[in-house]
């Protein structure tokens, strides 16, 4: 089932939205603040008191999170790398990079601000329980100095689990900077850092069953089986996200070297921009299928033309609305040269959340290349193709 994010505001440009995921957490975090840690913290208040604090102070673990994501954003913004989102979940949060670093040293800046964000949180927190501390005497601070003791506490082992040498956690991705800048190679150096992170989740995951064991046999304390639980489901998450990145590494290193004259469809069928929507839809849509068409006026392109541009308008209309009135211009968005890596072609579609690209020999075209045809080569070039024959 497909959750949608809601996105609850903008910094640097940057959309921040929130996975369905994060309200059971917050929930959760807000009740175990609030009937656990805060009344032993800070005794004499009432229940209310005690949710509202709850709550306030899991706003400010979740804003601890998003300021973490932002150290990773702002250090890629100055590498020109674009941002599509930071999105809070129930494991955190996550800045979404629309390309991969230029080098090591960038992913390493990149994965490292994240960790000093917390760390500078937390001395900051730290220094205002101490300040707050000197001023025992007024007691309408106490709740001020439970908080900023829990802050602090909370971004030190956000910062220093995240340098966990796990990948895709910040220490995993320093990791990867370290072995590509050894490697010379992107996609060697990711396929290491996450079988990497496999091993070390599969650690996680086992600390949190002997926590678990432990508590339920009496050899440890009962409330450490919730503790256990947590990090079993943390180092099944890390798990599942490092065999990813590892099977994404092999099927980026397989198209290594690739270029997009070799996957590329060369019978290319085009629209002209005088033609009627209607003309298009009964000698192009309809008989070939496809989900778009390249507009050329000569032999230049001039713009695209998708079944969703033709969906827009309604039928009785499409005798007198033109391909070219209707069709997205052409653009560095929309194409992709002959002899450039599909590396490069499957990086622009998941940018522009297209499905093809118009493949040009400098300003002709020469052809199309889709998800699907970059799909078809690496089922005929996988492991699993060959030992099947």
């Amino acid at each position: 089932m497909y959750w949608r994010n809601w996105q609850i505001g903008l910094v640097f440009g940057i959309p921040i939205k929130v996975h369905p995921s994060w309200f059971f957490v917050f929930l959760f975090v807000t009740w175990t603040l609030a009937t656990g840690y805060l009344p032993v913290a800070l005794p004499g208040l009432t229940s209310p008191r005690y949710w509202v604090l709850g709550a306030i102070a899991s706003v400010l673990m979740f804003v601890s999170v998003l300021l973490h994501e932002l150290g990773h954003s702002v250090v890629a913004l100055r590498y020109r790398i674009p941002i599509g989102q930071i999105t809070l979940f129930i494991f955190g949060g996550v800045a979404h990079m629309k390309r991969e670093p230029p080098g090591p040293l960038a992913e390493f800046l990149i994965a490292i601000a994240g960790p000093i964000v917390s760390f500078t949180l937390g001395a900051f927190c730290f220094g205002l329980e101490s300040f707050v501390g000197l001023l025992q005497g007024t007691s309408h601070l106490r709740g001020l100095l439970v908080l900023s003791g829990l802050l602090a506490m909370v971004n030190i082992n956000l910062g220093v689990f995240n340098l966990i040498p796990g990948f895709p956690l910040d220490g995993g991705r320093a990791l990867r900077a370290g072995l590509w800048a050894l490697s010379r190679d992107f996609h060697t150096a990711t396929s290491q850092a996450s079988l990497i992170g496999v091993g070390v989740a599969v650690l996680i995951g086992i600390a949190g069953g002997f926590l678990i064991v432990g508590a339920l046999t009496g050899a440890l304390p009962g409330a450490l089986a919730t503790n256990g639980l947590w990090v079993v489901i943390i180092g099944a998450f890390l798990f599942a996200t490092a065999r990813h990145s590892r099977r994404q590494a092999m099927v980026r290193a397989s198209l290594a070297g690739v270029p997009v004259s070799q996957l590329m469809v060369r019978m290319v069928v085009d629209l002209k921009p005088e033609m009627s929507l209607e003309q298009a839809v009964n000698q192009c849509f309809l008989p070939y299928g496809y989900s778009g068409f390249p507009v050329v006026e000569g032999a230049k392109l001039v713009g695209f033309l998708t079944v969703r541009d033709v969906q827009g308008v309604p039928v009785s209309l499409w005798p007198w609305r033109t391909v070219g009135q209707l069709m997205t211009p052409a653009s560095p968005a929309l194409v992709i040269q002959a002899n450039s890596p599909v590396t490069m072609a499957l990086d622009l579609m998941v940018q522009q959340g297209s499905d093809r690209l118009v493949v040009l020999d400098d300003d002709r075209v020469v052809g199309l290349v889709t998800r699907s045809a970059i799909t078809h080569f690496l089922q005929l070039h996988s492991p699993q193709s060959e030992r099947g024959g």
